[in-house]
């Protein structure tokens, strides 16, 4: 996700019009985002509400982003942050092994899901079984088509752990694909 013109556009309009240079933020993040954060959550009201609050503090901390990292990252990173806030909150929803399967019936459940293609789900269940900094790690790089760099700083961690936990994710991912009918 590649959005510095546009970044740069929509920092120069909210400069002059933040009302104007706001909407323009919401036209081109709202939709990735939401997805971003509906991976973590898994549930559509939790990623609505992940989001609201996400855009709140995008609109009332935009004059603190510095540009040392996009705003794609500093947005994904907030994101992120209140996803796993969420989640937590929701411990019911943690994300381990042995609550997989539950968190399978809950994406079928959830009228939002499209469970109809059988490998998407199967992909899904293969992700939930991940360790959560893996989780994350190889949906900014996967679905989010992320660089290791944006991802160590949406993560807080290094290039090279980013590297890391994507490629073991990867593994693990195929591994379950191709042992789990």
């Amino acid at each position: 996700m590649t959005q510095s013109l546009s970044d740069s556009k929509i920092l120069d309009t909210i400069g002059t019009d933040p009302e104007a240079g706001f909407r323009m933020l919401l036209k081109i993040y709202k939709t990735p985002v939401y997805w971003h954060i509906r991976r973590i959550t898994v549930g559509h009201q939790d990623a609505e509400d992940a989001l609201q609050e996400t855009f709140l503090r995008v609109f009332k901390n935009l004059g603190k982003f510095k540009k040392e990292m996009s705003l794609a990252a500093w947005i994904f990173k907030i994101a992120t942050n209140e996803a796993i806030r969420i989640r937590e909150k929701h411990k019911e929803h943690a994300f381990s092994l042995d609550d997989m399967e539950s968190e399978a019936k809950r994406i079928m459940a959830d009228e939002y899901f499209d469970y109809s293609d059988i490998e998407s789900l199967k992909l899904q269940k293969a992700i939930l079984s991940l360790p959560p900094k893996q989780q994350l790690t190889f949906n900014l790089r996967y679905y989010d088509e992320f660089d290791y760099v944006t991802i160590a700083q949406i993560t807080d961690s290094s290039t090279a752990s980013a590297k890391a936990n994507y490629h073991l994710a990867k593994e693990k991912i195929i591994h379950y694909m191709n042992t789990h009918d």
